[in-house]
């Protein structure tokens, strides 16, 4: 399935939750480090007293294996196709699982070549759905969500009005802050459309103080909500699923703001960058604004002088 039908399939019906649930939904470039921040992040805000649930909505399924050590735990798209085969009905103990008070499940997606990634997070919130969500009773529900994908599935919180607001993950270097610019896009594009959901923020993971990444949240006015060090000892933890947002812990301070700032910055609507405003947040050297595009020419593809061919077409006098 492309990203065309899969933009054009009916989304699901998510009803309010039970309680003034505050849903967020967390983009960002793979990689960037979306799942350690909703990790460290869930956790703390779970330790604060709140009651947290963490969704991961990226087909890699790795937004839980953080938090419970480095165990996957069952996806709700594999887990309904195989329940769906035994002929019996998905509970919710199959797909919701807990750590110290976080709540957290992961979305899943179809194996690759198999089926659009899209189209089964709109498969998965269906199926939460049915499972209940409307009567569930928590603070926060965190979404996470891939960024480096524009399809209709990946971009259903901001044009369905699922989630209040959105935080984006960024770092200091072009292609994350291309990303985290996508999202701002989106989100000004179905505020124009009349949607309601705003940008939170930008936490800025990985931060070796360049400063590319605040010049961005400066330029799109957007706050920024936590500033991450590229420190060895966190990335020593991380790498061994170790939660380092833990109360009385050294990082425990950094995420405890993060989760204050998170509750309370309002969605804001933000200011999108041009493609070479983006650029000049860097120096020329690192990212080749000095760069000509010199076109080429049939020459250069067929590596020899170009021959045009006489015509074979018959000329009838009088046509």
């Amino acid at each position: 399935m492309n990203a065309t039908t899969d933009a054009n399939a009916a989304p699901p019906e998510m009803s309010s939750p039970a309680r003034e649930t505050q849903v967020i939904a967390i983009y960002g470039k793979g990689g960037i480090g979306k799942s350690f921040t909703l990790a460290n992040l869930s956790y703390m805000m779970a330790q604060q007293g709140k009651r947290v649930l963490l969704i991961g909505c990226d087909p890699k399924s790795d937004t839980t294996s953080l938090l419970f050590g480095g165990r996957s735990c069952p996806t709700i798209i594999e887990t309904s196709s195989k329940k769906k085969q035994a002929g019996e009905a998905v509970k919710i103990g199959d797909v919701c699982f807990k750590r110290d008070g976080v709540f957290a499940m992961e979305l899943g997606g179809p194996e690759v070549g198999r089926g659009c990634g899209g189209r089964g997070i709109i498969h998965g919130f269906e199926l939460l759905e049915k499972l209940g969500f409307h009567r569930w009773d928590f603070d926060y529900v965190l979404l996470d969500f891939l960024g480096d994908v524009v399809c209709g599935g990946f971009g259903l919180p901001i044009a369905r009005d699922m989630c209040q607001k959105v935080i984006v993950v960024g770092s200091n270097d072009l292609q994350s802050l291309y990303v985290a610019n996508n999202v701002c896009s989106a989100v000004d594009y179905f505020r124009k459309m009349g949607g309601n959901v705003g940008v939170a923020g930008l936490v800025v993971n990985k931060d070796d103080g360049t400063g590319e990444a605040h010049a961005f949240a400066a330029a799109a006015g957007i706050p920024v909500l936590a500033s991450i060090p590229a420190d060895d000892d966190i990335r020593r933890k991380s790498a061994s699923y170790e939660i380092i947002g833990r109360p009385g812990g050294r990082w425990a301070p950094m995420f405890a703001a993060l989760a204050e700032a998170a509750a309370a910055a309002p969605p804001v609507r933000p200011t999108p960058l041009s493609h070479e405003a983006l650029l000049n947040l860097f120096s020329g050297d690192a990212v080749g604004r000095d760069v000509v595009l010199d076109p080429a020419t049939m020459e250069d593809m067929c590596a020899a002088a170009e021959f045009t061919r006489p015509s074979l077409e018959v000329m009838y006098d009088g046509a």
